[in-house]
């Protein structure tokens, strides 16, 4: 048996995306809520255990990658081509060390992809075929086209083709479609801060969008000294805000909780954006935080004290 940790903070926070509702949704909420609750625990047991929070961000990340519910992973959005691509990072906040990947298929879990770049240290970013065949030489477990296709999001992509008379230049920021991102953020037993990110994309994109999912400081965010954060909605505006960063940054320039930050930055200094915005952190002193603008976001959080999974307000 393991080793059990009985005394420290330990926190995690999951999220399995911040956007529009929908009939699939609300038809499928108790296997949203078990997907949610599996991964957060997929998670706390390895911190429970002494583990870190890399390992328990990879661990609930790949939960949720594994689970056709989740736009990422197995469930990826389809884009207006036909095909899957997906993005991913994670960051350290002891070391500040990051790994990233960007437009990739065939691999099982991009979060794993994004891990090994974070620990091999020569590559922090890769996206496109050359990084999928990298991922084969680390050994990344990969799998057929076939296994990320499921049959909603293919009745998505199927209804979006016929709307847009097959085009396949059809991203429009504008337009309202279901996107997704699943994320986590942890702090471990030895005080260190961890977060990830991973997504799909968006349903019928054009070919080629890269959202903010990939992008250190924008989805993706850890500092042992401030906070870790993941961030979800949509990318266009995450990206102009640096979201991710903007919320660390708020903790470290005024010294609030996570929980203030993320709604001073989601709901106050953005709440002139059209656009769905939602993040979730853990600060450097357990304090968790989550907030979003959008009709629903998926959530779950675990601590020595709590234990909660959500979907709606």
């Amino acid at each position: 048996m393991g080793r059990i940790v009985t005394m420290g903070q330990i926190a995690i926070v999951v999220h399995g995306g911040a956007g529009p509702d929908s009939e699939f949704i609300l038809k499928h909420i108790p296997e949203y809520e078990k997907g949610l609750s599996d991964a957060v625990e997929a998670g706390y047991s390895i911190l429970k255990k002494g583990g870190s929070a890399l390992d328990a961000v990879e661990a609930a990340i790949i939960s949720l990658e594994n689970n056709k519910y989740f736009n990422a992973g197995r469930g990826s959005a389809i884009t207006a081509a036909g095909n899957v691509e997906m993005c991913a990072s994670m960051m350290d906040g002891k070391e500040k060390k990051a790994g990233a990947t960007a437009i990739i298929n065939n691999i099982k879990n991009p979060i794993s992809f994004a891990k090994e770049l974070l620990k091999d240290g020569s590559l922090m970013y890769m996206g496109g075929a050359e990084a999928t065949e990298t991922a084969k030489d680390m050994g990344i477990k990969m799998e057929p086209d076939s296994y990320f296709i499921t049959e909603h999001q293919w009745d998505a992509f199927e209804k979006e083709r016929k709307k847009k008379g097959g085009q396949k230049k059809a991203y429009d920021k504008h337009t309202k479609r279901q996107h997704g991102t699943v994320g986590a953020v942890a702090l471990d037993i030895d005080g260190n801060l961890a977060a990830g990110t991973s997504t799909g994309g968006t349903e019928y994109c054009q070919p080629g969008r890269i959202g903010d999912s990939s992008i250190i400081g924008v989805g993706t965010y850890a500092d042992n000294k401030t906070a870790a954060v993941s961030c979800t909605g949509d990318g266009e505006f995450l990206i102009t805000e640096v979201m991710a960063y903007n919320i660390a940054a708020t903790v470290e320039h005024t010294g609030c909780t996570i929980q203030e930050a993320i709604d001073h930055v989601i709901l106050v200094k953005n709440e002139d954006k059209t656009g769905d915005l939602g993040a979730i952190g853990i600060d450097s002193d357990g304090n968790i935080g989550v907030s979003f603008n959008s009709e629903r976001m998926h959530r779950a959080w675990r601590t020595r004290e709590d234990f909660g999974v959500k979907i709606y307000k």
